[in-house]
């Protein structure tokens, strides 16, 4: 393990990139961009996002990477020594990973158990009406039919890789499982066009159809983009802390949001097509898609059904563990660099962080159901407070202070360290004035959702 008084980096290129890809691919790639695609027009949605993530999402995740490398930080230290005028970003940052973490593990304990059902279990009980909502709630009888032992077991393996440090620990396990989950992917794909019917459905969501078109496609896409790529959060600059000055950062950027935006695409085209063909039920956003629909469309192939349930909740569990440990890690290091902690003591405390507020999670749908913050359970309000307000507000005053304070120089001089930066006229004016006004739509589209004002 790491010693106290060295910062852990990556290998190379490649750990890295696998690592940064581990942390963008995630549970919103399994769950919430086949819903989006769906529902926002299928290709059209594809072909907005796929511009979006170019244009928008790598500009982003340039800007955080550069800002890690260049300080040496995770993001409080690393805004302080920006600009100590705006630390309260750097705060608002770190915030966001401790929020977010405890019910990810909650989360990611619900696909563990899927996982284990079907792999050992057949997976008989959980097509059955009203399963899903019995075992959230906590009301099912015996020790592995809760959820707190999941989430248990879940942060356990999360904690226990983040232990063991950047290279040895992160590094290593990704490495094993991001190959592991692309041929899960690739398989269940395959699989799946074998099957009558599904070629049709394929077509759906493919094919983009300009009559589909409108302003709730391009917010649909920003928010996933936003969700999915691990921006503002602390994360990047974490991650980019930890990269050596030989990497390229525009093409790491480029890699990271190309990986991340593949997976989503096949995530998308194993799971539409595939509700429309084997399941009567309409496609459902949130846990609804992936723990009540996909059991119902698994239960349909018969035997065939066990297998294929067993390896997408096998490949959701990798997608769930990979961003799962960069959360965790990025908590760690602001414990590492902030207060000076050993790793040992940080990630035990993360440990009892990750405990402590996750049981409000954990049973906030079962004994804790009573009690609600703004007509939300703890977990739906841990997910909106940091999606739809925390995260748009720090990545609108990181490109503030970048594009206005310090000026876009402090990340293009950290960007020509490795290479040429290719797209630096661009990222001057993206940076300045365009993704501001596109996050703060975000922010406003987010907040009238939460408060069930307006809906995209």
């Amino acid at each position: 393990m790491e010693q106290a008084d060295t910062r852990g980096s990556f290998s190379g290129k490649m750990g890295f990139i696998m690592a940064a890809a581990g942390s963008a691919v995630g549970l919103g790639n399994l769950w919430r961009f086949p819903y989006l695609a769906e529902q926002y027009g299928g290709g059209i949605f594809l072909l907005t996002y796929v511009v979006l993530v170019i244009i928008f999402g790598i500009m982003l995740m340039i800007t955080e990477l550069a800002i890690g490398r260049r300080t040496g930080k995770s993001c409080i230290d690393a805004f302080i020594e920006m600009s100590s005028k705006y630390k309260v970003i750097g705060w608002l940052a770190a915030l966001v990973p401790i929020i977010i973490v405890p019910y990810y593990c909650v989360v990611g304990g619900w696909v563990t158990k899927y996982f284990v059902n079907y792999a050992f279990d057949s997976g008989v009980d959980l097509a059955v009406p009203g399963f899903f909502d019995d075992f959230k709630a906590a009301s099912l009888p015996g020790i592995f039919d809760s959820p707190v032992t999941w989430f248990l077991i879940f942060a356990f393996l999360t904690v226990a890789v983040v232990v063991f440090g950047v290279e040895k620990g992160i590094e290593k396990i990704s490495k094993i499982l991001m190959p592991a989950l692309f041929v899960l992917l690739i398989g269940l794909c395959v699989y799946m066009l074998t099957l009558d019917g599904f070629v049709d459905g394929v077509a759906d969501y493919i094919v983009p159809d300009l009559g589909e078109f409108s302003m709730n496609t391009v917010l649909g896409a920003l928010g996933q983009l936003f969700y999915s790529l691990s921006l503002a959060m602390g994360i990047m600059i974490t991650y980019g802390s930890y990269m050596k000055k030989n990497v390229d950062i525009e093409k790491a950027a480029l890699s990271i949001s190309l990986t991340d935006m593949m997976v989503a695409f096949f995530c998308g085209f194993l799971i539409v097509p595939a509700i429309a063909v084997f399941s009567t039920q309409a496609i459902s956003s949130g846990p609804g898609l992936m723990f009540e629909t996909m059991p119902l469309v698994f239960d349909s192939m018969s035997g065939q059904g066990v297998i294929v349930g067993a390896a997408f909740f096998l490949l959701a569990m990798f997608a769930a563990w990979t961003s799962s440990i960069s959360l965790t890690e990025t908590v760690v290091s602001l414990f590492k660099d902030h207060l000076k902690w050993k790793r040992t003591l940080a990630c035990l405390v993360a440990a009892v962080l990750i405990v402590g507020v996750g049981m409000l999670s954990c049973l906030g749908y079962g004994p804790l159901a009573g009690i609600t913050i703004l007509d939300k359970e703890f977990l739906d309000f841990f997910d909106f407070i940091t999606n739809s307000v925390l995260m748009p507000i720090v990545a609108m005053a990181t490109c503030f202070v970048v594009g206005h304070v310090v000026t876009t120089k402090f990340v293009e001089e950290e960007v020509e360290i490795s290479s040429k930066f290719r797209s630096k006229k661009l990222y001057g004016v993206m940076i300045q004035w365009v993704c501001p006004v596109l996050i703060f739509i975000i922010l406003v589209m987010g907040l009238l959702d939460g408060f069930g004002i307006y809906s995209i």
